[in-house]
């Protein structure tokens, strides 16, 4: 698919991940439906780059949330053919920690963020998607999830968030198979340390040493390479139903 050519949705492009990419689709010609939680940073964002983005704040866990917000993007666009699904929580908990055993609920919250919400909005998008008159490639759309090295790599602690990610990589692969037939292709990404808006809250001295994990580049990742490789798969019709780790060659320890 041409990169200018993108009518896309992407959760969680209020910020992080997700706002690297909108603002590269936007700067390429392409135009971008936000969904994300916040307001203030959708709405700040909208106005900044115009009316090539729309921002609507959606929850992606909510069934309806979303299938209003798809047909929104749809028909503020005219089409949609790309997904880029960035929206997702993170929590650190043990199993069997100092006042007690994992809370439940927020076990299955996390997964119904992370896993549940990206496969509604697949599921909502695909439906809009396969309406779509094919391109010279004979491609419909483009899906890319954010998964995490922690699908493979889970620290100590990480176990919801691991699982939640792991399920993200698990589904690439058969919803890809199944979505094949019409023309639409399935990727996920399992990013590594990258500098979001999460480790804003930490000092620069602790930002340094978390970079220096990474053989190379020794540093945190930026979101803007992560929007790099977004147009990467957009772009190269052959990438299909395969998770692409982009960490620097990082391997997390156990803890």
């Amino acid at each position: 698919m041409q990169f200018q050519d993108c009518r896309a949705i992407v959760t969680g492009g209020a910020s992080g991940l997700g706002e690297a990419t909108v603002r590269n689709i936007v700067e390429n010609g392409g135009k971008t439906v936000i969904f994300d939680q916040s307001e203030e940073n959708g709405l700040r964002l909208q106005a900044e780059l115009g009316e090539a983005v729309l921002f609507l704040k959606t929850d992606v866990t909510k069934e309806e949330d979303i299938e209003r917000a798809v047909n929104k993007a749809a028909d503020f666009m005219g089409a949609i053919n790309t997904v880029v699904n960035c929206a997702g929580i993170g929590i650190a908990e043990k199993v069997l920690g100092r006042n007690g055993t994992h809370n439940l609920s927020l076990f299955s919250r996390v997964i119904n963020v992370n896993l549940v919400g990206t496969f509604n909005v697949i599921r909502l998008a695909a439906e809009k998607m396969i309406t779509n008159e094919v391109n010279d490639k004979s491609e419909r759309g483009v899906i890319i999830n954010t998964a995490s090295v922690a699908a493979f790599d889970g620290q100590i602690g990480q176990a919801a968030y691991s699982a939640s990610k792991g399920g993200i990589v698990g589904m690439t692969l058969p919803i890809a198979r199944e979505l094949a037939r019409y023309g639409i292709r399935v990727m996920t990404i399992a990013p590594g340390l990258f500098h979001t808006p999460m480790f804003d809250t930490l000092p620069q001295e602790a930002r340094d040493s978390l970079g220096k994990m990474v053989p190379f580049p020794p540093r945190l990742g930026y979101p803007t390479e992560y929007a790099q490789l977004v147009q990467s798969i957009i772009e190269n019709p052959m990438l299909n139903g395969e998770t692409i780790r982009l960490d620097g060659a990082i391997r997390m320890q156990p803890k």
